[in-house]
């Protein structure tokens, strides 16, 4: 992605001093934000002792899996998916080890749990808030609870099945013998950390629905994690270590990104297309069926946002406006399920699978991506068709 980066600027698609102005500074600081807190979490011992404490709710393997979707998707439905894909990592490893699961099959079912269940809600991930408040629909959050739930738990309790099956797994008894608080290392960072995670997934949350009542609050939503991070550097035991489990790796990655991505939209190869497949405003299912088919598609080549936002320009010159639901609601769900067809379709993948090979020793690659994500994102579309037509 830095070497694509660097062939966008040298090209001239993006010049030196648009480089600035291309990278989102808002995902930046979210990330670091986000980082920071929940290198607190992990190094207090938190994160362990949640997990524990999770895992020993159930006793069978099978059952902790359903559970973790299920709370992984509900998480990201209300929390922002980037904040789960942050937070999730040690707790999907820590569920791993206690019950001799593949950390791969903990870490795809993160992936895709949270990717789905944030298509439930405006705020389940930043494109849903771009639709929500820029369609013009009326009710958004009615709107996409009545059409979106039903679906969505589907396509949660069915995305452990078809991992379980991939990964031949034995339904056997899981006992914990450790005690949720004897694994937290240091009690006042723990409480720091909790208390920075609480504060941060609030006010996100009611910051997006301040901005769907239009009642005043913060555009760059980003920076509300990255100044709660800042407060608590001085209070932790040792803010360098804090800032060292930063994944400055992942920071690099989508800095370059953001680049790439804007070269690909000026080199203008992806307009005709759009007017090729949607020439102007069709029926109620034709529009769904094609918005379906471009979203899944484009997701991979642009990341969801930018895909989002060129989406609702086009389809707005088409003339859709706020009384075309199903239409919003369809580029909403699909473009959040694209992300599960290949590791550069949703930026919380990334997130993901960056923390499994950096931290945890090990790695999936693009193309086991592409196996399992080929099958979950065709079950999850076709769960959600039916829904968006009717």
């Amino acid at each position: 992605m830095a070497f694509s980066a660097f062939v966008t600027v040298v090209t001239g698609l993006v010049s030196f001093d648009e480089i600035g102005l291309v990278v989102d500074l808002d995902v930046i600081l979210f990330l670091i934000g986000m980082f920071s807190l929940v290198s607190l979490a992990e190094s207090s011992g938190l994160l362990s002792a949640l997990s524990t404490w999770f895992i020993g709710r159930f006793r069978s393997r099978y059952s902790v899996v359903y559970a973790s979707s299920i709370t992984f998707g509900a998480l990201a439905a209300f929390a922002v998916n980037d904040t789960v894909a942050l937070m999730g990592p040690p707790i999907a490893y820590t569920i791993s080890r206690a019950t001799g699961v593949d950390p791969k099959m903990m870490f795809l079912l993160l992936a895709y749990s949270l990717t789905v269940g944030s298509a439930m809600t405006p705020v389940g991930n930043p494109q849903n808030v771009l639709i929500a408040v820029e369609s013009g629909i009326p009710a958004p959050f009615v709107q996409f609870a009545v059409v979106l739930t039903v679906p969505t738990l589907i396509n949660l309790a069915l995305v452990p099945l078809i991992l379980l099956k991939v990964f031949r797994v034995e339904n056997r008894p899981v006992a914990v013998a450790m005690v949720p608080h004897e694994l937290i290392r240091d009690r006042r960072d723990a409480v720091l950390a909790g208390l920075g995670l609480l504060t941060t997934v609030v006010a996100l949350v009611a910051n997006d629905l301040a901005e769907l009542l239009n009642l005043p609050h913060v555009t760059r939503r980003g920076f509300i994690p990255f100044i709660v991070a800042a407060g608590t550097y001085v209070l932790s035991r040792n803010p360098r270590a804090v800032l060292a489990g930063v994944d400055w790796g992942t920071i690099v990655f989508f800095i370059a990104m953001f680049i790439t991505m804007e070269g690909v939209w000026r080199s203008g190869i992806l307009q005709p297309l759009l007017t090729l497949v949607l020439p102007g405003r069709l029926g109620k299912v034709e529009s769904v069926l094609t918005v379906t088919l471009l979203s899944i598609l484009l997701s991979q080549v642009l990341s969801n946002v930018p895909l989002v936002k060129l989406s609702m320009e086009f389809l707005k010159s088409c003339g859709y406006g706020p009384s075309d639901t199903n239409v919003w609601l369809a580029l909403a769900a699909t473009s959040t399920i694209a992300g599960n067809l290949t590791i550069l379709g949703a930026a919380s993948n990334i997130i993901v699978l960056e923390t499994l090979e950096s931290r945890m020793g090990t790695s999936i690659t693009y193309t086991e991506f592409l196996k399992v994500g080929a099958v979950v994102t065709l079950v999850n579309t076709l769960v959600y068709l039916p829904f968006l037509l009717v």
